[in-house]
């Protein structure tokens, strides 16, 4: 096995970092790492305006430490009255995508859609324009348990929609299942999907060892280990389908850890150091380069980073935690032995 690998500095294609005083700690841990992120636009009052998203970059921009050289890549929030013509102004403006939330699905996604149907005029423009469709991929039924709502997703909400606009651009994202594994793999070169470092690296498991573990609760949630491998099989298949999307996602520790925990995983402080370590485990090291480099440039249609990263066997430990304005945030993983490390 080698002891460091030295891969085209990569993106990362799906990633929260909040707003404010929040910036400061966690823009520095993904610049420090990867060369563009794609920001998710679910603040409150949410980013749904050409004007408010080019504001946004500018803040986190600010939050850049200097010397590093990052590009924050950023999106709308798609609702049931997002007028079209807005997604022409956003796409002149450099906005790359917009992000579905199904109302009430995950963290702020309380103005979420409430029915596809209201947003095709917007979605026939995007089709139009090439600008892809960011999916969070579960529906939001009671009737429907909490582990099946990916696999649901697929069959009442992402079917459709690709049979009504086939050459809509669209990105599943942190996908967590066999089903939406295989789905993506046999899809035609419209469809992709992101994968998190902790879905390749964690069952369900992972929430209950040893106690109820909140900093391991995300949504989608964990699955059984037979999902994981089949993301794992998906990663290291080489397919230019999947690549790397952190849904790195802080929160203060405190509502991470109160009775009704948020949900969401901090990883950007050890990303590639975690997915690095996911696959070499699998035996395919040598695809990392593809999937967090190579991949998600060809299917948002730019240009590869210049420079490079290396990645180095040798066990460090995390921090338990890191300031978070007037709050701490403890990362996944805090305080325990990582087997990579970026040098």
């Amino acid at each position: 096995m080698p002891s460091q690998i030295t891969i085209t500095r990569p993106d990362d294609w799906h990633l929260h970092v909040r707003d404010a005083q929040a910036l400061d700690t966690v823009v520095p841990h993904t610049a420090a790492q990867f060369g563009r992120a794609i920001i998710m636009p679910n603040l409150r009052p949410p980013i749904t305006t050409t004007a408010q998203a080019l504001a946004y970059k500018q803040r986190i921009l600010a939050a850049v430490p200097q010397g590093l050289d990052f590009e924050p890549l950023m999106t709308l929030y798609l609702t049931d009255s997002l007028p079209a013509d807005e997604i022409v102004r956003a796409h002149d403006a450099g906005v790359v995508a917009l992000k579905l939330y199904p109302a009430g699905a995950t963290t702020h996604s309380d103005a979420g859609v409430t029915d596809l149907r209201k947003t095709y005029a917007t979605l026939e423009a995007m089709q139009r324009l090439g600008m892809p469709l960011l999916v969070h991929g579960e529906v939001t039924s009671p009737e429907v348990d909490l582990f099946d709502r990916e696999a649901v997703f697929i069959e009442q909400q992402l079917i459709p929609l690709r049979r009504d606009f086939p050459e809509l651009k669209i990105v599943f994202e942190h996908i967590t299942t066999q089903e939406a594994a295989q789905y993506v793999a046999e899809a035609d070169r419209f469809v992709a999907a992101t994968v998190t470092a902790h879905h390749l690296l964690f069952n369900r498991n992972a929430l209950f060892t040893g106690g109820l573990r909140p900093h391991y609760y995300c949504l989608p949630v964990l699955k059984r280990e037979v999902h994981r491998l089949a993301l794992l099989q998906a990663v290291r298949s080489g397919s230019p389908k999947f690549f790397l999307g952190t849904d790195s996602a802080p929160h203060p520790a405190q509502l991470k850890e109160h009775a009704s925990g948020c949900a969401g995983c901090y990883t950007a402080h050890a990303a590639l150091e975690m997915y690095a370590e996911a696959f070499n485990a699998a035996g395919a090291l040598d695809r990392l380069e593809g999937f967090a480099s190579f991949h998600g440039p060809a299917f948002y249609g730019l240009a590869r980073n210049s420079g490079s990263v290396t990645l180095k066997r040798e066990s460090w430990v995390s921090p338990e935690s890191f300031a978070f304005g007037q709050a701490q945030l403890k990362p996944l993983r805090g305080g325990e032995s990582l087997p990579w490390r970026m040098v």
